[in-house]
């Protein structure tokens, strides 16, 4: 071996020992001893070379555009040396400790409450992002609720180890080092020497970054596996009462993943994905999913599947889609995220407006919605998009989304996704049908990628390198600029026409302030049927009479007062997803005695006045139906 071979082979050896020199954080959670929905963690930490030092929870975690403060679920925090003498720690706010004599420190150990049942003060987190604490039932582990760094040191690898029931399974898209360990000397033996039944799982992480994007979820076993193309997708389900299992989810939105790895080109940047599904028999005023790099996690109220298989596909294909933006396009905020000083992108447009905007054209395009039904889907999103600021520039949105935009952020889903069909048809008018926003995106994860990260002012710059002169004054317009998306003009490209103060066919909540008042019975306020001819289909179909108190909805007792918008929110939800039928319980007049009387009819959708919807053009020209092609169709012509 010649000398320059040798310094060579000399410096692998030191990069070897240098990437795996440094020491993990050692974390230990105890699902088994889950008390008052707190669980014991605990932590074997990395060497602390400073003297002092500073041990932080999440205030935000990407994806949410909310703020949490994770730490103040945090109780009983303590540090201590190697001989088990405790140290001296300081809280210096919901999210940071102050630990002194740090290089004396070897342990850490604290209680975890959960987020769903908390009535600790502070912001309302996302359910999806949150934390739950069933013992005996269910664990949600958001990373970022159970598990903290020290100040600088987040790139090192963590190891998180779970002691569990036999009888419950770790689902998460992490790939586990040891699954139902049964030697558990090293751990804690009151609480082991109390659970016969536990085992330990275990589980690597290159660093912070990567557990903050892992979910895991503890129950009893519900799975089931779909292979897609080149992944393995696990879906696993917790229904309390049984109503959907893993398996009728898998097979609900199977058909659409194979047609989001088709739109992909057949291949997926990930080996593992998986879905998690919490369903809650609790009433609920919002639920949603928020994505991740290999899963995503949804928290919904829980129904037959019959009763909620659209909106499954929906939110499967939005977040399925991440796994483009941001895990494969992403600007530096996002890339080397700060957890408790966030910097927010300007890019919202592109990282939840066009997945957004995916989620609903891979739809289209392979068949699982007609055409007709996609106009339906964009003109919803048209009206809704009224309700926000359409001159408010989308960066600044974007920027101002954590605190003084806060209130628009739902807009992202809204013009966000129709700023995507804006683009879509622009780059398809100017390469004569074939390149779109598909085209893009694509090129734009070739170029970047899941490491490298694009600088957050320089992205507009970059597509138009990547496409079109004209697309630059279309970003400064339309997402920079304050000037409003010209519907008009847009979709007339593709032979679509807005039709103002048309109908759009709805589900119906079926009671409004048009046709219900407050009225007194019993000594209590209660609501009660002021006009029947102003009922909608349904409501005719339910034959209410005026004077009708409401005591019921689909089963639900309505409680008049403060929470009333909270149930009809509910409601809403309950409607949408496919209820099958809709059903009153109501006290009437009969004979001059109040009398309980049950109302009910199919749920169907019905036409619901709308500012403008869009229909297709009925004499669309040879051009228009040659882009619209192109637009709606999955193979290029």
């Amino acid at each position: 071996m010649n000398r320059k071979g040798a310094i060579m082979l000399f410096l692998g050896i030191l990069i070897t020992a240098s990437t795996w020199a440094a020491k993990p954080y050692k974390y230990t959670v105890y699902l088994t001893k889950a008390d008052n929905d707190k669980v014991l963690v605990e932590l074997t930490t990395p060497k602390i070379k400073k003297g002092e030092i500073t041990f932080y929870l999440p205030k935000i975690v990407p994806g949410t555009y909310a703020i949490a403060d994770y730490g103040r679920m945090i109780s009983e925090f303590k540090a201590f040396d190697k001989k088990g003498r405790e140290l001296e720690t300081e809280r210096i706010d919901s999210n940071s400790w102050k630990i002194s004599n740090a290089k004396k420190l070897r342990k850490i150990t604290y209680l975890v409450e959960d987020t769903y049942d908390t009535t600790l003060e502070g912001p309302d987190i996302f359910q999806p992002a949150g934390t739950n604490i069933e013992a005996d039932k269910n664990f949600i582990i958001n990373p970022s609720g159970f598990f903290g760094y020290f100040e600088g040191m987040k790139k090192e690898p963590f190891e998180i180890s779970f002691l569990r029931d036999q009888s419950f399974y770790g689902a998460t898209g992490l790939k586990a080092d040891q699954i139902g360990v049964q030697k558990l000397s090293k751990l804690n033996q009151e609480i082991v020497s109390s659970s016969d039944a536990a085992v330990l799982d275990k589980f690597t992480v290159k660093d912070y970054d990567q557990l903050v994007d892992s979910p895991l979820m503890y129950s009893k076993l519900d799975t089931a596996l779909v292979k897609v193309a080149n992944t393995d997708v696990l879906v696993a389900s917790y229904s309390p009462n049984k109503k959907v299992t893993a398996k009728e989810i898998a097979e609900s939105i199977e058909e659409v993943l194979t047609a989001q790895t088709q739109f992909l080109g057949g291949k997926l940047p990930v080996d593992k994905y998986a879905f998690i599904f919490y369903f809650t028999d609790q009433p609920v005023t919002s639920y949603g999913a928020l994505e991740h790099s290999y899963s995503s996690f949804y928290y919904m109220p829980e129904q037959t599947i019959d009763q909620m298989s659209q909106q499954l596909r929906d939110f499967a294909a939005h977040e399925f889609f991440h796994i483009v933006t941001p895990l494969n396009i992403h600007s530096e905020e996002i890339g080397s995220f700060d957890f408790n000083d966030p910097k927010m992108s300007r890019h919202l447009w592109m990282y939840e407006g066009m997945t957004e905007y995916f989620a609903g054209s891979v739809q289209v395009k392979y068949g699982l919605v007609t055409p007709e039904e996609y106009l339906g889907m964009l003109s919803e999103k048209m009206v809704t998009a009224q309700r926000f600021k359409d001159e408010l520039p989308f960066t600044e949105l974007s920027l101002g989304a954590l605190d003084e935009y806060a209130d628009q952020y739902y807009n992202v889903y809204q013009k966000g996704a129709l700023i995507g069909a804006a683009l879509d048809i622009k780059l398809r008018s100017l390469s004569d049908g074939t390149y779109g926003v598909q085209n893009m995106m694509a090129d734009l994860s070739e170029k970047y990628g899941k490491d490298v990260s694009f600088k957050d002012d320089q992205l507009f710059d970059e597509i138009v390198a990547l496409t079109y002169p004209e697309v630059k004054d279309f970003f400064d317009t339309y997402v920079a600029g304050k000037t409003p998306l010209p519907y008009e003009e847009i979709f007339e490209q593709v032979g679509v026409e807005v039709v103002k103060d048309g109908f759009t066919q709805q589900h119906t909540i079926v009671i409004s302030g048009q046709n219900v008042g407050v009225a007194q019975y019993d000594g209590k306020q209660v609501l009660a049927v002021s006009d029947i001819t102003k009922m909608d289909a349904v409501g005719q179909a339910l034959k209410f009479e005026n004077g009708d108190i409401i005591m019921k909805m689909n089963g639900k007792d309505l409680i008049f007062g403060p929470e009333i918008n909270n149930f009809l929110n509910e409601q809403i939800g309950i409607i949408s997803t496919g209820l099958e039928e809709m059903t009153f319980t109501v006290l009437r007049d009969v004979d001059g005695e109040k009398k309980e009387i049950k109302l009910s009819t199919p749920n169907v959708k019905v036409d619901v006045p709308t500012p403008f919807t869009l229909r297709f053009v009925e004499n669309a020209s040879a051009e228009q139906l040659k882009l619209r092609g192109y637009w709606l169709e999955k193979a290029n012509k």
